[in-house]
């Protein structure tokens, strides 16, 4: 637009801001950037979750899965991640208001939970499913970036060693200088060594720690997402590596507990699935099962509406774009002002 009406982009920037926009008269100036509140957008099902805006600063948006990311989305926004400072903000919207949300999708984050729970008294919470999931996967994948390490490890002492056996060589051939004869044997010898300290390889090519390395994507996917090469690749990865097999089905099977259709179902599968791993010493998946037994309830509350938080994260998508197409945010306040112009 500069360049078409022959001004310069910053003057134009300025004259929106401050005599089109309708910035300086906007009524949630003074507070924005501490917090904004659109009572008149909530409704039955909200989402919560925070984004940084610039430099690392938090702030937790939330907002109406049905405004679908559109105008009527934004409810509220407020600076920081702390749960005092939620529920402050929130308590400013009518209580008549709040008793009208039914259900809130969050994150595993204790503090969003906090947040929202004493200010939506009718709500019912939804640990959002992909969130759980992930912490399955995350501690999947740290199996396999362990053994990798180790693999690494092995590689590198290999490596070492065959430095050390070929200044050994060059240390015997200059005592054998003048016994040629002796040369043949040594380097022979030499030979051997070098030979059994080679990294495997794989009928695919792969050395182990690559092997481990280009198992990442095949490990996220379930066996009926795999393409030919990655089905040829995790038959090598898992029968070289039986540990990250039994790993890999114990998170299928976890998977498939978001496949039933009611709560009670899914408890006694969560349920099982917790008991397995502690029966079975599977260390590396304590984490995952102390945090869904401690987040059950909101887990299994998923059952009832099979709702996720993934407008949320659209909706994150979205104020990331702009904010790339703003080329980062200067100004917090009028970043925020425009937010509420497109979204609330």
């Amino acid at each position: 637009m500069s360049s078409f009406y022959g001004v310069k982009s910053d003057k134009l920037n300025r004259h929106y801001k401050k005599n089109v926009s309708g910035y300086e008269t906007w009524n949630q100036k003074e507070h924005a950037c501490r917090y904004l509140i659109f009572p008149h957008n909530i409704g039955s099902y909200l989402s919560i979750d925070e984004l940084s805006l610039s430099k690392g600063e938090l702030y937790t948006f939330i907002t109406n899965k049905e405004g679908k990311g559109k105008k009527g989305t934004l409810v509220a926004v407020v600076m920081g991640t702390k749960a005092s400072d939620i529920e402050a903000v929130l308590e400013l919207i009518s209580l008549e208001k709040r008793q009208l949300v039914e259900e809130i999708t969050l994150d595993m984050a204790k503090n969003m939970e906090a947040g929202v729970k004493n200010a939506f008294p009718n709500a019912t919470l939804v640990t959002d499913r992909f969130h759980v999931v992930k912490l399955a996967l995350d501690a999947l994948q740290h199996i396999r970036v362990k053994l990798r390490w180790e693999e690494m490890d092995i590689e590198s002492n290999a490596l070492s060693a065959i430095k050390a056996a070929k200044k050994q060589l060059d240390a015997a051939l200059k005592d054998y200088i003048d016994q040629p004869e002796k040369h043949e044997k040594l380097i022979e010898e030499y030979k051997v060594k070098v030979q059994e300290k080679q990294p495997i390889e794989f009928e695919n090519g792969d050395s182990p720690k690559q092997l481990l390395a280009r198992s990442r994507y095949i490990l996220a996917k379930k066996e009926v997402e795999w393409t030919k090469n990655q089905q040829e690749r995790a038959e090598i990865l898992f029968s070289n590596y039986p540990d990250l097999k039994t790993a890999y089905h114990e998170v299928l099977a976890f998977r498939n507990i978001y496949e039933q259709t009611n709560i009670n179902s899914a408890k006694l599968k969560f349920e099982a699935w917790i008991k397995k791993v502690q029966d079975t010493e599977m260390k590396a998946f304590y984490t995952v099962a102390n945090t869904v037994n401690n987040n059950l309830d909101n887990i299994l509350n998923f059952f009832k509406n099979r709702h996720t938080n993934a407008n949320a994260e659209s909706f994150n998508s979205k104020i990331k774009l702009f904010r790339a197409n703003l080329r980062g945010v200067a100004d917090t306040t009028f970043f925020l002002f425009r937010l509420h112009k497109l979204f609330a």
